[in-house]
């Protein structure tokens, strides 16, 4: 039976847990309907909590996180794909509670697969990965409802994250002049090269009046963070402009009022990137490999082999990580 090498997570006696990467075979996978010898696999947050054991990410060890993999169909009992075709798998359970892409290969229900769009390489989907997914299904919800470029700027909070990153740039792409909230005043340089027009502190973003409305500062957001951050965005948004919250790094909670929905017809748009219905999810993906493609993949690729994946987890749960590390298995 044919081995590959897994990163691997597990628990000891003593409740701490190991990480290591070990040999498994194709039989150990999960009993899906798609293999996939995978290429390429995107470091998140989300992977380097499940790495330390973080039982609200993964119910149960051991275990191998990965939640963004890319690569080729070696089978599968559908017949809906090829072999040798080329496909991401991107969120659902993946790397959660199954097995995920930081191995050789991955095995997964048919319904999470997306053909490679053309315009992208395997490497490229993983640089962009969940978090320009994200930014990219907050954008088209937001078209959806009626946004428009001339309406005005669009406000994008924990700008250089790797949601509001990727955020900045799709934004600029589609026409949108940008103003980015970041924490990190050196980093306007970076937020201007992704097409920023305008940075603000967090708290020029964070109104702590308790007004229940303000002055109109832009005409839409893309929120990373929550908080009273996100209850600022909508109560500083135009008329019939969109807010979409995609992350709660500050806080779950919003604490506002109806004023902004009902005297100003702010509509607030929910992000849910891990089961997005797939006729969605795939006209996304043609817009990031195309028309809202980035120009800088290659400038914020960091590819690593599977071999220095620990080192990688460790920087980003130190807060040191710089750019999107990809795990090379080509």
């Amino acid at each position: 039976m044919k081995t590959f090498q897994a990163y691997w997570v597990e628990e000891l006696e003593d409740g701490s847990f190991k990480q290591s990467i070990i040999k498994r075979k194709i039989s150990d996978l999960p009993d899906n309907e798609v293999l996939i010898q995978v290429h390429y696999a995107g470091l998140n947050y989300k992977d380097a909590l499940s790495s330390t054991g973080n039982k609200g990410i993964t119910r149960q060890y051991p275990h191998t996180p990965g939640v963004d993999a890319s690569g080729i169909i070696v089978t599968d009992k559908t017949g809906k794909f090829n072999k040798g075709e080329k496909v991401i798998v991107t969120s659902y359970d993946l790397g959660m509670n199954t097995s995920g892409g930081f191995a050789e290969y991955i095995c997964v229900p048919a319904s999470w697969v997306v053909p490679l769009p053309k315009g992208l390489s395997l490497r490229e989907a993983m640089v962009l990965g969940t978090g320009a997914y994200t930014a990219g299904l907050a954008l088209y919800k937001m078209e959806m409802c009626g946004q428009q470029p001339e309406m005005g700027k669009i406000l994008v909070t924990g700008a250089t994250g790797g949601v509001g990153s990727h955020a900045v740039e799709i934004l600029t792409k589609a026409g949108y002049e940008v103003i980015a909230v970041t924490g990190k005043p050196k980093a306007a340089v970076y937020l201007k090269s992704l097409g920023a027009t305008e940075i603000i502190s967090r708290d020029d973003a964070n109104d702590k009046s308790k007004r229940a409305l303000m002055r109109p500062k832009w005409a839409g957001a893309i929120d990373t963070v929550g908080g009273d951050i996100l209850a600022t965005a909508l109560k500083a948004c135009n008329r019939n402009g969109n807010v979409a919250a995609c992350g709660l790094v500050i806080s779950p909670k919003l604490e506002t009022t109806v004023f902004p929905f009902i005297l100003n017809g702010v509509n607030l748009l929910g992000i849910d990137s891990a089961e997005t219905p797939m006729s969605i999810r795939l006209e996304v993906w043609k817009r990031l490999a195309n028309r809202w493609k980035s120009t800088q993949l290659e400038q914020i690729c960091n590819p690593i082999e599977l071999e220095n994946l620990q080192k990688s987890i460790n920087l980003m749960l130190k807060g040191e990580h710089v750019g999107r590390t990809v795990v090379s298995f080509a």
